[in-house]
């Protein structure tokens, strides 16, 4: 039709660099609320898969590339990036449940919250991400580190095929027989993937007939010795069992303690029956450091939405956030004794550091045919939480001096999922074993031909 504007081949919204909207469509496409300095030159907001293909034909009629967002939970922001194209997904949130096949075909911006709504009725389950907003497209395309996954695997091991829009345009299946190469890179390559994925067919899992949780807090002071009983417990303990050490900034008095930093080991027991579940725990009810405890927690039944609910109160809505990763060949004993300091020091009494002791399944059989693989014997995530605006430079120092305490070589492995990109330039190419990273580089290339997707954020 003669006269006819790109924005008219779309069925979603397009908003360009200028307009009325584009503030507020910049803003929205970043979950934390520290959003970076780097301004899209147009924002496409995908109504349907069909806007996808049109959406690449776009950019590349602009010579824009391309970044894309699903839930926006990015730390670093990736998806907003200068001279580019961003490819809001978020519409895109079908949770479709086949109970018979123990699938579900879900959009890349379904969360995490309604995966668990979705599937508790047919009492089915997966390896959700820990908060319930987290979209699973960026999730399980960065691996998927998430509740019960020492048992069930990283959630990417739980894709069993996924559809997505080429950088030609074109929609192709992959699955472990078709495209399988692309389909090893999208379970791991997180946000330097180099296609959109519109639809992921997912593998669940029974329900648990019993989730119970239980906890110790301690003063920080014994940081130490709470994480080597917590890992040598662990290597006892079954696979459905989680444990989560937490080092937090503050602490509410106690009868047996003043307020202060403290650390918390949390158990959360994914078992058949109640009786197995409170058997998995046992280890903590005998903890010998028990004496110096400052309060805990009884074994307690729960379920996904209030594991959810308890997450979420972690990481608030509307809260400045900077994260880092790190895998360590050093222990947990080590690691947190060098981060206690830090934490102790830190400017805001929201931020902490989130330690999983056996993140995430040893199985080899689970860990098979992905580009995401676990890098070191021990595993932290440090956050800088905080609200005021003027403290955007203190807690950003602080998280990065944290990261340099447990790092001092440098040469620690990273999880792209939350990994903070622009601290050094290496560190997307250290979330990835050195073969896996020159796969992906291959791939890349093999596929998008002409860097038509954004690579991987870096200083």
């Amino acid at each position: 039709m003669p006269g006819r504007t790109p924005e008219a081949r779309f069925e979603g919204t397009v908003v360009r660099r200028g307009d009325r909207a584009y503030d507020a469509a910049r803003a929205e496409a970043v979950w934390n609320g520290l959003k970076p300095e780097r301004f899209p030159d147009v924002v496409v907001r995908a109504a349907s898969e069909r806007d996808v293909p049109e959406a690449l034909a776009c950019a590349r009629a602009e010579g824009l590339r391309v970044s894309i967002r699903s839930g926006g939970h990015n730390w670093s922001g990736s998806p907003l990036r200068d001279g580019s194209l961003l490819l809001d997904l978020s519409r895109l949130r079908q949770c479709d449940v086949d109970p018979a096949s123990a699938t579900a075909t879900v959009g890349p911006a379904a969360t995490g919250g309604d995966l668990v709504a979705a599937l508790t009725p047919h009492t089915l389950a997966f390896p959700v991400g820990h908060c319930p907003s987290v979209a699973v497209g960026g999730y399980l395309l960065s691996g998927g580190l998430g509740w019960n996954s020492g048992a069930w695997g990283p959630a990417c091991a739980n894709v069993q095929e996924i559809r997505a829009v080429t950088a030609d345009g074109q929609t192709v299946v992959c699955s472990e027989t078709e495209n399988p190469e692309l389909f090893w890179a999208a379970r791991g390559a997180g946000p330097g993937f180099f296609a959109v994925v519109t639809r992921f067919r997912l593998v669940l899992h029974p329900h648990p007939g019993a989730v119970v949780t239980t906890g110790l807090t301690f003063p920080l002071a014994e940081a130490g010795r709470v994480a080597a009983w917590a890992e040598a417990t662990v290597r006892e303990l079954p696979a459905n069992v989680e444990t989560a050490l937490v080092l937090t900034a503050s602490g509410e008095p106690t009868p047996h303690a003043p307020p202060g930093p403290r650390i918390t080991v949390g158990m959360t027991a994914f078992a058949t029956t109640r009786e197995e579940a409170l058997a998995a725990l046992a280890p903590a009810d005998a903890c010998p450091l028990a004496d110096s405890a400052v309060s805990r927690k009884p074994p307690t039944p729960t379920s996904f939405a209030d594991l959810h609910a308890g997450a979420g109160s972690a990481w608030p809505p509307q809260h400045r956030y900077a994260a880092d990763t790190l895998w360590s060949p050093e222990s947990y004993e080590t690691q947190l004794g060098r981060i206690a300091d830090a934490v102790a020091r830190a400017p805001s009494a929201e931020s902490l550091v989130l330690a999983p002791v056996r993140p995430v399944s040893e199985d080899p059989a689970l860990l098979r045919n992905m580009a995401f693989s676990p890098l070191g014997a021990s595993y932290l995530v440090c956050y800088a939480i905080w609200d005021d605006p003027a403290g955007d430079a203190a807690n950003q120092r602080w998280l990065r001096d944290a990261m340099a305490a447990v790092n001092p070589s440098g040469l620690g492995g990273h999880y792209i999922a939350e990994t903070d990109l622009e601290a050094d330039a290496s560190r997307a190419r250290r979330a990835y074993a050195p073969a896996d990273w020159d796969r992906l580089q291959e791939l890349k290339a093999a596929w998008d031909p002409d860097n038509l997707f954004q690579p991987y954020l870096a200083p």
